[in-house]
């Protein structure tokens, strides 16, 4: 019985993904991106417009921004086109999992990174040729 248990635990244990911690968070960006004290930054500052003034997250952007919102995708070309259509761009439900978001778990992947189950995109992109120069920021929303 006690091997069937055991047994069982095991596959278990392989069934269910083991959440990464911060620090393994932290290492993943910055191998994949580069500059994740730069990331941290942006999502900080993003879970803080989203507390405290949620149409700060347009500051945060990188234009042109893709937002799927009302079952379309809008080319939002400038920051002034997303704060003056934010109330109908950006889901209440959407600045809610933003404030929820663990650092443990963030989605990485070379495209970026995802907060709220993939409902914002953080992504770093080079500022020059040799991309000595990076730049974090909100690259895609997704109500």
């Amino acid at each position: 019985m006690l091997r069937t248990l055991a047994s069982a635990l095991l596959t278990l244990a392989l069934l269910v993904p083991a959440s990464a911690s911060e620090e393994e968070v932290y290492i993943s960006i910055e191998n994949i991106h580069g500059d994740a004290d730069g990331f941290f930054d942006v999502f900080s500052g993003v879970q803080d417009a989203a507390m405290f003034n949620p149409i700060d997250i347009a500051g945060y952007g990188l234009y042109p921004m893709t937002i799927n919102a009302n079952g379309e995708v809008y080319d939002i070309l400038e920051e002034q086109d997303l704060i003056d259509n934010f109330d109908t761009l950006v889901y209440p439900e959407t600045i809610d999992a933003i404030l929820g978001q663990d650092v443990d778990d963030l989605i990485v992947t070379s495209e970026g990174v995802g907060l709220a189950n993939g409902a914002l995109w953080i992504t770093n992109i080079c500022l020059d040729d040799a991309c000595s120069e990076t730049q974090w920021g909100v690259f895609s929303i997704n109500n």
